[in-house]
């Protein structure tokens, strides 16, 4: 799917503070407020035909705040591995479902977004549904402009999926990429959700047309305080180093965390269970 994909073309707080302010006209409202209950509904489908086909194992790991879906202002997730990770919302509460189709953000990308069917239906999976480039463009500074006071970003930082034999279309490594950093500093006080997949190759690898049912699909949840977050990215690099540690330090904790499987992730799952290297 790609949520996450390129760089900014300005600044982070230059793209938000550029940002004219918001002046809906009556009849916007209306046509945005008929679209949220839309998204909502097509949530909910989903939702219900993850719970219906699939059993969906969410756990929370780390120190779990009171009402750990509430005030999540970015949304995370780690170990990209199929475009049917929509499935994900059937873990999810449904005031979390309504405030995505209500001030939800979601990058996608642009190839993702022009194909016929998917790209009509990740259209429709929240607010606003950003199309991305992987260029150094003024796409990723739309992503920013949307960023007001009420939304909630939900994005996918590897930025591309990977394949059956753990690298991405291209053959290299599936790395965190630099854009979430981006949103980390454009936004203030709120929860930075991490959701950490088991992978979905036993439920669909990119390439293959249907999915297969009745699998487990498995997610890792890990609610952290976004402005401690930050601050302890920028303690480790600087603000020059920021964007890096932050890449370092999501790569770590999805390599930790993701609850992967032989059956839903082997080439990960074989390079966890690989003794460790005695080279010197």
């Amino acid at each position: 799917m790609g949520w996450g994909l390129g760089a900014a073309y300005e600044s982070p707080r230059q793209a938000y503070q550029s940002a004219p302010p918001a002046r809906i006209p009556p009849r916007a409202q209306t046509t945005e407020t008929m679209r949220s209950y839309i998204v909502f509904l097509v949530l909910l489908i989903v939702k219900a035909l993850a719970r219906l086909f699939y059993r969906i194992d969410v756990r929370w790991i780390g120190d779990v705040p009171p009402e750990p879906w509430r005030g999540v202002r970015l949304a995370a997730i780690l170990n990209h591995t199929s475009l049917y990770e929509a499935l994900l919302a059937g873990g999810c509460p449904n005031h979390f479902l309504w405030r995505l189709a209500r001030h939800g953000v979601v990058p996608v990308a642009q190839k993702t977004a022009d194909r016929a069917v998917v790209g009509r239906f990740y259209g429709m999976v929240a607010a606003r549904v950003v199309p991305i480039t992987r260029e150094r463009d003024e796409t990723w500074s739309d992503v920013l402009r949307q960023i007001d006071p009420d939304a909630m970003v939900i994005i996918l930082p590897e930025g591309r999926m990977k394949r059956a034999n753990g690298l991405d279309s291209e053959g290299k490594p599936m790395t965190v990429r630099g854009g979430i950093a981006d949103i980390l500093e454009t936004m203030g006080e709120g929860r930075l959700l991490i959701a950490y997949s088991g992978g979905l190759h036993h439920v669909q690898v990119p390439g293959e047309r249907f999915p297969r049912l009745f699998k487990t699909i498995r997610m890792r949840l890990e609610a952290v305080d976004m402005a401690a977050y930050r601050a302890a990215r920028l303690e480790e690099g600087g603000a020059k180093g920021f964007r890096r540690a932050v890449v370092k330090d999501l790569e770590r904790r999805r390599d930790l965390y993701c609850p992967i499987a032989p059956e839903t992730d082997p080439t990960a799952w074989a390079r966890r269970e690989a003794p460790p290297s005695t080279e010197t």
